[in-house]
């Protein structure tokens, strides 16, 4: 089983739509992140917000749907 992080910012339109797009699809677990006061998560996923990462190191990029995350959770 996989455990999943939602790498996110405050006050994003673009995250709160990932997290329905979450919801909609039942999606597990998962935690959230938020990248605004860490420079390296910053870099890394500044530009690529929201960010579903699954824990072997796969990450979905926004947008994605439901049936992308479904896909992810395997």
């Amino acid at each position: 089983m996989y455990a999943f992080t939602l790498f996110q910012r405050d006050d994003c339109h673009l995250c709160d739509q990932a997290l329905d797009v979450l919801a909609r699809a039942r999606f597990p677990e998962f935690s959230s992140v938020w990248i605004d006061d860490d420079d390296s998560l910053e870099a890394s996923y500044g530009a690529r917000v929201p960010v579903l990462r699954r824990s072997d190191g796969v990450e979905l990029d926004w947008p994605f749907d439901e049936a992308d995350v479904r896909r992810l959770a395997g």
